[in-house]
């Protein structure tokens, strides 16, 4: 397969972020490269704070190193700059003449720093921090010289100022405003900040602009406009920065602030993206990681070709200062729609201020305890409702084992940036006795990139230290074949494509090379979900809705009739019995789904019987959705519209696995809803429906709707998102406790969504139901090819010859059933239809012998001599071989049995009452 060209103009946190996601999503489609004007890999540059501040190493906050390229294929050109887009010929040129096409682009260039256009502004000494090189030359300087001057009261200067103080340097932080972090705080957070901030050592110069630089060789201090001046060694420059759009500017795309991107990150150009905080979404430019990582999962979902869409992010701020906890997010100042409420506690420094519209936090400020920070921050981005007695809560301290980190589902993100879940936190700290949150960001990653979630996992760390956590280290694996757990086998087999059970174990080093009860049935149900055009079911065939079989263990096939809705006819049930007896079948059970399972069908009969019987079937055997059943208490009140509703889940649902077996329920009536729990049941209401699951062993209303077709879809696109996130033999109510009943709503009320999974839904069901290359064999041995199969079964629809007979049963036959033998040619072939007549004793009815009164009825010497059912058909054979014949039944019943075993035969020649307590002896026998 050629590769398509994928070039990545930048080499920085979105980007390549962007680049890791398409990797996990389908590392097979591009061949990729990389230019980066930096000489480095990529690196955390939200973290070079923290290197500033002692707190970690270059090394640390490296996010890829050079053996992650070459392992993944990757080419990267550090040092070199993109300097022009050709869009015609599809190609870029970079600082060092070097060209490269591409089929498909993305700019990820980033911001650069915004740097005040004051006199003196080229003196040595004057510098942004922005890169790598800016904080070794800001440590540099700090060895030689002692004052430095920040320019900029916001997040990055006061984080950088807090660096050079590290560094042993007097720094003096000039702000434009009388309020540090403006744009983020109020005027009582900022207060108390300045006040934190000035007990470690850092001076500040609100409402103070800048006016020249001055210096003879270098940097020596700096004047401002009210005529005041102040002596420095080194200026910072921490003012803000602004998008990089030159070169999308000189290739002509539409820009504004930023490159101007849809809901896919493209641009104007169909061919070229733009990530990160070079672009611009709806009106919004954003430079913090969270909502640049969100960018570049959408983008990486659109290259492999799969639905996504960007919605805007919501964004926070937590200041990276050690002993400083402030928090803030959404609307901070009060207008005449919003209700806020406060709590300052001067004794203990802390300072909380939440803003509410319409009964939805919109907007907080919390300084010295951030401990509800992430409950906020999930309740704005989710936009709850939050009610009056709930309200006051939120400034109430909350308790260890009630905190955020300790309510949160397992499986749920703790650090958004590397997809580190709460479970992983949990097991690789119970497992690996981490004790530090830098413990953590080592071994999961966690908080290694922005940082924001580090008070969580600290939270989470200190919940898992405490006497109210109860979890013991789980052996997480697959099963003990492997090391692997469950999800790491299903991202391998992505990953290398392997399509089938040989290949995982070849490849993924199986300990057992047969593999065992746990892993193969999980193997398979993977395999299948992942290639469904690859792997069908050795064990079942489809030709179409009518034809359709499972292959038993005894080389016999088995057929299940489908009943929409549970609904039998008085005409399907005669069709059943007329093939039954036309093809001489004893072997019909009820399923443990209530369903009617036809099995011992010989394979030379197999198509015959399926177009004698005339019905739609349902004959997979595996993980599905056993039926769609009706549960009513005879109210005819919503009877049709739930027989509608049942029927058309079902259709749209048969044929396909599930990873548990699934049972969907319909109620019209919530007494009996009450009385019965299923996996997923609908209630017909006087006002609609409700679709409701049981989770953690409740009944739990999932959806609410006054329409047919909306409660239809939402089962619909809630069973097929089931189907693609589940592990093999979890129980849907497990998993929706595993994923959470918040995050699967969203994704199924989002319509973007719903629409993908339903389409997937009715692909997965095409698939299995594209015709197999199996064609039974035909009477003569021969193979069927598909012409001779049509031409086979238009001929079954054709009668070549009908014949009449009047009889009835044997004389010794206590009820003397009366009947009308029809016998039909078909094909070479005789079919037999037997219709019963009114007589005294039956009254027109049928005994088992009348029902199949063909087998033994148009044998004429039948009372003359012995018949012996040879190959499905009665032969005339002699007294001698007909006694022979009973004795050698005698004697097998004994040699498998034991010699005491009885046998009894009964002859013709005996009475009614003689036949009659011959068979009460034998019922009545031990």
């Amino acid at each position: 397969m050629n590769k398509q060209k994928l070039v990545v103009i930048g080499n920085g946190m979105a980007g390549l972020k962007t680049i890791e996601c398409l990797l996990k999503e389908d590392a097979s489609l591009y061949d990729i490269t990389i230019f980066g004007s930096e000489p480095y890999t990529n690196y955390s540059r939200i973290m070079l704070s923290s290197v500033l501040q002692g707190d970690m190493t270059f090394d640390d906050i490296t996010l890829h190193d050079w053996k992650w390229y070459e392992q993944n294929h990757i080419t990267l050109y550090p040092n070199e700059t993109v300097v022009s887009i050709d869009r015609v010929q599809q190609k870029v040129t970079t600082d060092k003449q070097k060209q490269i096409k591409y089929d498909r682009l993305i700019i990820a260039t980033g911001s650069n720093p915004f740097i005040i256009p004051l006199p003196g502004i080229d003196k040595p000494g004057v510098m942004t921090f922005r890169t790598i090189d800016d904080c070794k030359k800001m440590i540099d300087t700090a060895k030689q010289f002692s004052k430095a001057a920040v320019i900029g009261g916001g997040l990055l200067g006061l984080e950088a100022a807090r660096g050079l103080l590290n560094l042993g340097m007097e720094v003096d932080v000039i702000h434009l405003s009388d309020q540090l972090m403006n744009n983020q705080l109020d005027q009582q957070a900022g207060t108390m900040l300045k006040d934190s901030l000035e007990k470690q050592g850092m001076r500040f110069l609100l409402e103070k602009e800048s006016a020249e630089i001055y210096g003879k060789d270098r940097v020596e201090g700096l004047h401002f406009k009210d005529g005041t001046s102040i002596k420095t060694d080194l200026i910072v420059m921490a003012v803000g920065v602004r998008p990089n759009i030159s070169l999308a500017q000189q290739a002509q795309l539409q820009t504004n602030r930023g490159i101007i991107v849809n809901n896919v990150l493209k641009t104007s150009d169909p061919n070229i993206f733009a990530v990160g905080e070079c672009s611009e979404h709806q009106g919004n430019v954003y430079g913090l990681v969270k909502p640049l990582y969100e960018q570049a999962e959408v983008l990486a979902k659109h290259l492999t070709d799969q639905e996504a869409q960007y919605r805007g992010s919501t964004i926070y701020t937590q200041l990276k200062i050690s002993g400083i906890h402030l928090f803030s997010i959404g609307q901070i100042h009060e207008t005449e729609k919003t209700k806020t409420i406060y709590n300052y506690d001067a004794i203990n420094e802390t300072y909380k201020k939440i803003l509410f519209k319409n009964d939805k936090a919109i907007g907080a400020v919390l300084f010295g305890d951030t401990t509800i920070g992430p409950i906020l921050l999930d309740s704005i981005k989710k936009q709850k409702f939050i009610p009056n007695d709930k309200k006051s809560k939120l400034l109430q301290p909350i308790h260890l084992e009630n905190s955020y980190a300790a309510q949160l589902p397992r499986n749920e993100n703790v650090c958004t940036c590397n997809s580190v879940s709460k479970g992983c936190i949990i097991d690789r700290v119970l497992s690996e006795d981490l004790q530090t949150v830098n413990d953590v960001k080592r071994c999961t990653k966690a908080s290694s990139s922005c940082g924001g979630c580090k008070p969580v996992v600290q939270e989470l760390l200190d919940y898992i230290q405490s006497d109210f956590f109860h979890e013991k280290v789980k052996d997480n694996r697959f099963c003990s074949c492997t090391s692997y757990t469950e999800d790491e086998i299903v991202h391998e087999i992505q990953q290398q494509k392997l399509t089938n059970i040989d290949e995982v174990f070849c490849q993924l080093d199986w300990k057992n090379p047969h593999g065992c009860d746990r892993c193969i049935p999980a193997l398979h149900y993977y395999l299948t979900m992942i290639y469904p055009a690859l792997l069908k079911d050795d064990h079942f065939f489809y030709l179409d809705s009518k034809t359709n079989a499972c292959l038993e263990a005894d080389g016999t096939y088995s057929v299940t009739p489908q009943f929409y809705s549970g609904k039998v006819t008085v005409k399907q049930i005669q069709q059943i019995s007329d093939v039954l007896v036309t093809y001489r079948l004893s072997k019909v059970v009820i399923t443990s789904d209530q369903r009617l399972k036809i099995a011992g069908i010989k394979q030379k009969d197999l198509l015959p019987f399926c177009s004698d019987l005339n019905m739609s079937l349902h004959s997979i055997d595996q993980n599905i959705l056993k039926s769609v059943q009706i549960i009513d208490d005879n109210v005819p009140q919503h009877s049709q519209a739930i027989y509608d509703l049942s029927s058309t889940i079902e259709k749209q649902t048969e044929f396909l696995t599930m990873p548990s077996k699934l049972q969907v329920k319909i109620f019209n009536s919530k007494t009996l809803l009450n009385e019965h729990f299923f996996d997923l049941s609908i209630l017909a209401t006087n006002h609609g429906w409700e679709l409701i699951v049981i989770v953690a062993s409740k009944q739990t209303i999932f959806a609410v709707s006054t329409t047919h077709d909306e409660i239809r879809t939402f089962a619909l696109a809630l069973i097929q998102y089931y189907r693609q996130s589940a592990n093999f033999n979890e129980k849907i109510g497990t998993w929706i406790e595993r994923a959470g009943m918040i995050h699967i709503r969203e994704a199924l009320f989002d319509p973007t969504i719903q629409t993908v999974l339903l389409e997937n839904l009715k692909k997965d069901q095409d698939i299995r139901k594209q015709k197999d290359d199996f064609y039974p064999l035909g009477k003569d041995g021969t193979i069927m090819t598909e012409l001779m199969l049509k031409y086979f079964r238009d001929q079954q629809q054709k009668v070549q010859s009908e014949k009449v007979y009047d009889t009835q049963c044997p004389p010794y036959c206590s009820m003397q059933c009366k009947m009308q033998l029809i016998e039909q040619k078909v094909v070479s072939r005789k079919k037999y239809k037997t219709i019963g007549k009114d007589n005294p004793t039956s009254q027109g009815g049928l005994c088992v012998k009348g029902m199949n009164a063909h087998q033994h009825a148009l044998h004429h010497d039948r009372i003359k001599q012995p018949l012996k059912k040879i190959n499905g058909m009665f032969q005339p054979i002699s007294w001698e071989e007909a006694y022979q014949f009973i004795a050698d039944t005698f004697q097998k019943i004994q040699d498998t049995d034991g010699k005491d075993a009885v046998a009894v035969y009964g002859s013709a020649s005996i009475t009614n009452e003689e036949a009659y307590l011959l068979g009460e002896i034998c019922t009545c026998s031990p």
